[in-house]
């Protein structure tokens, strides 16, 4: 009778456990009195990823010592839904490896993140649970823990900036036509010789040249006479002025046909001793053991000290008295002249019967006032090829960025053989479209232009890195540092920044406001910008930013 009483109370226990179990893990199911928060609690999309850390508090005796549980983060969006990998939790008594929540009462913080996908600006963070007891699963409902996502990141110009390199041509260009005549050794006298060398003829031709074209303008002539650095500074200063007014009388010679030319004017210089003219000379020569000249020259800037050095090499000295000194007793005429370039609308005229004849800057200038995309890339290849050219080179890989076509931009960037700060900005930009951000940081770093600093902003944002982005903007104005600074939730800062009227520029004043609490103030800067643009008001109807303005 005993034993029956006895099995009729164990039985008794066992319901009354079950009983009791179930209990539980209905309470679990409605999640009575937990307490879960989320960091933020408007998600944003930071670096392409969508960071949030939820913390959850459960009471005492709330999880079942017994029981385990799985937990999905999920962002739901328009379109569909993101799952974190699966969160598992267990009782005090499971013996399994997952995080272990006490009866006593625990807090867990899980730190999520989610890959952006277009539509998650409209979303929310829901946990959704499954409590496994013995064979059973207890389905927990699904917990709204956050909505989002904020995507101001987005209003940055995310591709990088760059600009184009100028084509070099020029509206007016300064042009030189140039002569010389020689002396005899310690002599003023013009030789008749030396007005009637082939050089001198070429020179009177262009002269007359210079007066038919209509395109060129005479600004002056210089006649600038020399001795060569022997004899004395004071001899030869006096017989470069001899010279000097000899050559001035044979100009007016040269010239007597030229009467445009004459009206100019002539400026006449009496130079002396030329040593510059003498250091040069040895330079481009042969002679042996030209480097102790020149180490003499670089030790001593007496005149008469270096001439006493020189001299006291005689072998070296009788070889520089025979082919330097000659070619420095001489009086150098100089006509300077303006040509007008042709404009625009000339060049083109010019380009229908063929370009061969073009300079590299006139084919620069072709590409950058044509309206075609196709002929603006046959012209920058065709300076490439026919000149080597770097200019058509990097702007070839400008218009390549525009486009997208990231690859053949970094190709012709690569051949550029002494990249400048413009081309390591541009090389930074293809590197950080390449996700390669430690290497875009370097040519940042390296070009220290205004763009690279600009892209230094980009990079940073694009990293999630909004402090840095900040401290990166300083001094900078315009759309991507008032992002930095919002970002880093200074909108005080943000205004400051923002200095043109544009739509995009309105749509980011509207969003300052938003964050202010100016309802009114961002009403009004939104429906301008909407008003301007109509993707902006696609895109502010998805805007968690003005939720507060919808209510």
């Amino acid at each position: 009778m005993k034993r029956i009483i006895t099995f009729a109370a164990l039985s008794a226990l066992v319901l009354i456990s079950a009983s009791c179990a179930k209990s539980r893990l209905e309470q679990m199911q409605l999640a009575k009195d937990v307490v879960i928060q989320c960091d933020p609690q408007v998600l944003e999309i930071k670096g392409g990823q969508i960071p949030a850390t939820v913390t959850v508090t459960c009471p005492k005796d709330y999880f079942y010592p017994n029981a385990t549980m799985d937990v999905t983060p999920v962002l739901v969006y328009d379109g569909g839904e993101i799952a974190a990998p699966v969160l598992q939790y267990q009782g005090d008594k499971v013996k399994d490896n997952f995080k272990v929540i006490s009866s006593a009462g625990t807090t867990v913080a899980e730190k999520l993140k989610f890959a952006y996908v277009p539509g998650c600006e409209k979303a929310r963070l829901e946990l959704r649970g499954v409590i496994h007891y013995k064979d059973r699963d207890y389905p927990v409902d699904a917990i709204k823990v956050a909505d989002g996502c904020i995507a101001t990141y987005q209003l940055a110009d995310l591709g990088g900036v760059y600009s184009r390199k100028p084509d070099g041509y020029k509206a007016v260009i300064e042009r030189t036509t140039e002569a010389r005549i020689l002396y005899d050794v310690n002599s003023d006298k013009v030789k008749k010789s030396e007005l009637e060398t082939y050089a001198m003829e070429g020179y009177r031709y262009r002269l007359g040249k210079l007066q038919e074209d209509e395109r060129s303008t005479v600004k002056g002539t210089q006649i600038v006479a020399y001795a060569s650095p022997e004899g004395g500074k004071d001899y030869n200063a006096k017989l470069s002025d001899k010279r000097a007014d000899s050559a001035q009388k044979a100009w007016d010679d040269i010239a007597k046909d030229a009467k445009d030319i004459e009206v100019t004017g002539v400026e006449v210089k009496s130079m002396g001793q030329d040593w510059e003219g003498f250091q040069e000379a040895v330079a481009k020569s042969n002679i042996e053991d030209k480097d102790l000249i020149l180490r003499v020259l670089s030790m001593y800037s007496d005149p008469a000290v270096r001439e006493s050095e020189i001299r006291n090499m005689a072998q070296i000295y009788s070889e520089i008295n025979k082919t330097v000194f000659p070619e420095l007793r001489r009086a150098r005429f100089v006509t300077s002249s303006e040509f007008r370039n042709y404009d625009n609308d000339e060049l083109l005229k010019m380009a229908e019967n063929g370009i061969d004849n073009f300079d590299e800057p006139s084919i620069l200038r072709l590409a950058s006032i044509s309206e075609s995309r196709d002929s603006k890339e046959t012209l920058y290849k065709y300076a490439i090829s026919k000149f080597n050219s770097d200019v058509a080179r990097y702007n070839l890989a400008m218009l390549y960025l525009d486009e997208g076509k990231t690859s053949l931009a970094g190709a012709y960037l690569g051949k550029i053989k002494e990249p400048d700060a413009d081309v390591l900005n541009a090389t930074g930009v293809v590197a950080m479209r390449n996700e390669d951000y430690a290497q875009a940081a370097k040519c940042f770093e390296k070009s220290g232009n205004d763009k690279a600093r600009e892209n230094t902003v980009i990079l940073n944002i694009l990293k999630g890195d909004y402090a840095a982005a900040a401290k990166a903007a300083r001094g900078l104005k315009g759309c991507n540092a008032t992002i930095a600074n919002l970002l880093n939730g200074d909108p005080d800062a943000a205004s400051n920044t923002l200095t043109c009227k544009c739509p995009e520029s309105n749509y980011i004043r509207a969003i300052i406001a938003a964050r202010k609490g100016k309802t009114a103030e961002a009403r009004k800067y939104l429906d301008d910008a909407c008003a301007k643009k109509p993707a902006l008001k696609e895109r502010a109807e998805r805007d968690i930013e003005f939720a507060a303005l919808a209510k």
